[in-house]
Parts: structure tokens; C-alpha cells; sequence
């Protein structure tokens, strides 16, 4: 009898080891990007973008993941038609030019058994540079309404806009900004 529990235990925990992945799709209505920047001294500007989608993969038991998410710049939100215009310019997004703001996660950084950090790649304007995020919550549960398991996240990063070929009117104009992601996705 012994040997059987044993066995079965063994398995069990064999079985979670070996878990697959899970693959989510971004819900684009409950999912936005946004960003942070000083206005000269002023005040915190807080902006967003309308338009995020992408895939997060997640295997929870071998704590590792993916994440892709694209960004349409074309999809600003500022609450001014004519500053959303302004930001879709040359001197900062080129929307024209750029159709998408991208980040590429590299790996998922577990403390213990919560995700606390995505290590990736971001790239706007044609420029990809090493982006690290810290996640500062992260959730996965049957969703009530889908009746499907959903994951919630809200991740923050700190850039320079300079990096990117976006630096006009820096350091009135803050070059640092924050960039924030409140992101909920439905698993596949």
C-alpha cells in the first residue's frame, strides 16, 4: 500500500513538472498601455493607448513564459484630437512611418511561485532596446463571465524617449517616462 501512495505522489508531482503551457489571448476591451512623463514640472502627464493585443504563454509549474504585445501608436489617447496628432508626428511616434510599438519578452522572473519581472525588448520607431518590466500584480482564475480561466497583470517600466529617437523638447519636457500595463487575457 505503501508503494502505491508512493507511486501515486511520484507521478502526481511528475505530472505537474511536465505541465504545457498555456497560451492567452490579450482581451483588447479590458487591456490598455499607457505612459507617464513630467510636463514641465508641472505635472504628471498620463496618457494611453486604445489599442493593445498580443499572446501571453505561461507555464506556471516550470516558470517560464512569452509575451507579444503590439501597440497601434496610430491608437494615442490624450484627450486632444490635435496633441494625438501631434504625438503621431516625425518628432515623436511616426506613426506613419512605425504602424506598431512592439515588446518581445526574453523570459519570465519568478520569485518563488509569483511572477514579479518580464525581461524583453521593446521597440518604437524602428528601435529595439532591452526593456525590463516589473510586474507589480498578476492573477489567474476561472473568469467569471467567460467561463474560462483568465490572467490579469499590471506592469510598469521606465524609459528614455531619447533612446528611441523621440527626445524633442527633453529635459522640459521629461525625457524619462513610465510606462504602465494593465493587461487581462482569456486562455485559448
Amino acid at each position: 500500500m505503501k508503494k502505491l501512495i508512493a507511486f501515486a505522489l511520484a507521478a502526481g508531482f511528475s505530472l505537474a513538472a511536465a505541465a504545457a503551457p498555456e497560451t492567452y489571448s490579450i482581451d483588447t476591451s479590458h487591456s490598455f498601455s499607457r505612459f507617464e512623463y513630467s510636463h514641465f514640472g508641472y505635472s504628471t502627464q498620463v496618457n494611453k493607448f486604445n489599442s493593445t493585443v498580443g499572446k501571453i504563454q505561461i507555464d506556471r509549474a516550470a516558470k517560464t513564459g512569452s509575451v507579444e504585445v503590439s501597440i497601434d501608436p496610430k491608437s494615442v489617447n490624450t484627450g486632444s484630437d490635435l496633441f494625438n496628432s501631434h504625438l503621431q508626428g516625425p518628432d515623436f511616434l511616426d506613426s506613419a512611418k512605425y504602424p506598431a510599438i512592439t515588446y518581445k519578452s526574453s523570459k519570465f522572473v519568478f520569485n518563488g511561485d509569483k511572477l514579479v519581472g518580464v525581461e524583453g525588448n521593446l521597440t518604437i520607431k524602428g528601435v529595439t532596446k532591452a526593456v525590463n518590466l516589473e510586474v507589480t500584480s498578476f492573477h489567474c482564475m476561472p473568469h467569471p463571465m467567460m467561463k474560462k480561466d483568465a490572467c490579469g497583470a499590471n506592469a510598469l517600466a521606465k524609459i528614455k524617449r531619447s533612446d528611441f529617437g523621440a527626445g524633442k523638447y527633453a529635459p522640459h519636457v521629461s525625457d524619462e517616462m513610465t510606462l504602465g500595463f494593465s493587461i487581462e487575457a482569456i486562455k485559448e
